[in-house]
Protein backbone atom coordinates (compact mmCIF):
# COMPACT_ATOMS: atom_id res chain seq x y z
CA UNK A 1 0.00 0.00 0.00
CA UNK A 2 1.60 3.15 -1.27
CA UNK A 3 0.19 4.99 1.72
CA UNK A 4 1.43 3.04 4.61
CA UNK A 5 4.31 3.75 7.12
CA UNK A 6 7.18 1.91 6.54
CA UNK A 7 7.29 1.06 10.12
CA UNK A 8 3.83 -0.61 10.45
CA UNK A 9 5.13 -4.31 10.94
CA UNK A 10 8.28 -3.34 13.27
CA UNK A 11 6.21 -0.88 15.31
CA UNK A 12 6.97 -1.29 18.79
CA UNK A 13 4.66 0.77 19.98
CA UNK A 14 1.63 -1.23 18.36
CA UNK A 15 3.22 -4.67 18.13
CA UNK A 16 4.60 -4.25 22.17
CA UNK A 17 2.16 -1.80 23.58
CA UNK A 18 -1.34 -2.08 22.17
CA UNK A 19 -2.02 -5.59 22.42
CA UNK A 20 -4.75 -5.84 25.17
CA UNK A 21 -6.37 -2.89 23.25
CA UNK A 22 -7.23 -4.33 19.49
CA UNK A 23 -9.67 -1.60 19.03
CA UNK A 24 -8.19 1.22 19.77
CA UNK A 25 -5.01 0.08 18.16
CA UNK A 26 -6.84 -0.64 14.52
CA UNK A 27 -8.30 2.64 14.81
CA UNK A 28 -4.88 4.59 15.94
CA UNK A 29 -3.26 2.23 12.99
CA UNK A 30 -5.69 3.48 10.73
CA UNK A 31 -5.36 7.16 11.07
CA UNK A 32 -1.96 7.12 11.47
CA UNK A 33 0.03 3.96 9.90
CA UNK A 34 -2.47 3.55 6.83
CA UNK A 35 -2.98 7.36 6.35
CA UNK A 36 -1.08 10.32 6.98
CA UNK A 37 1.52 8.52 8.84
CA UNK A 38 3.93 11.55 8.35
CA UNK A 39 1.96 13.28 11.55
CA UNK A 40 2.57 10.37 13.77
CA UNK A 41 5.00 11.02 16.37
CA UNK A 42 6.56 8.46 16.42
CA UNK A 43 7.69 8.16 12.55
CA UNK A 44 8.62 11.89 13.11
CA UNK A 45 11.19 11.39 15.33
CA UNK A 46 12.45 8.21 14.07
CA UNK A 47 13.17 9.87 10.76
CA UNK A 48 15.11 13.08 12.53
CA UNK A 49 16.55 11.01 15.17
CA UNK A 50 16.95 6.84 14.28
CA UNK A 51 14.78 4.35 15.47
CA UNK A 52 17.17 4.40 19.12
CA UNK A 53 15.49 7.78 19.87
CA UNK A 54 11.87 6.98 19.95
CA UNK A 55 10.61 5.88 23.10
CA UNK A 56 9.30 3.41 23.75
CA UNK A 57 5.82 4.82 25.20
CA UNK A 58 5.35 7.74 22.88
CA UNK A 59 2.20 8.12 21.55
CA UNK A 60 1.43 8.80 17.66
CA UNK A 61 -0.63 11.80 18.65
CA UNK A 62 1.89 13.32 21.18
CA UNK A 63 3.13 16.41 18.70
CA UNK A 64 3.61 18.07 21.77
CA UNK A 65 6.24 16.05 23.09
CA UNK A 66 7.78 15.20 19.67
CA UNK A 67 8.57 18.72 19.00
CA UNK A 68 10.24 18.69 22.74
CA UNK A 69 12.08 15.44 21.79
CA UNK A 70 13.59 16.79 18.78
CA UNK A 71 14.11 20.38 20.33
CA UNK A 72 16.67 18.71 22.39
CA UNK A 73 18.69 17.62 19.37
Amino acid sequence: MANECELLSTCIFFNDKMGHMPVTASLMKQQYCRGNFEQCARYQVYKALGRGAVPGDLLPSAGERCDRILDRH
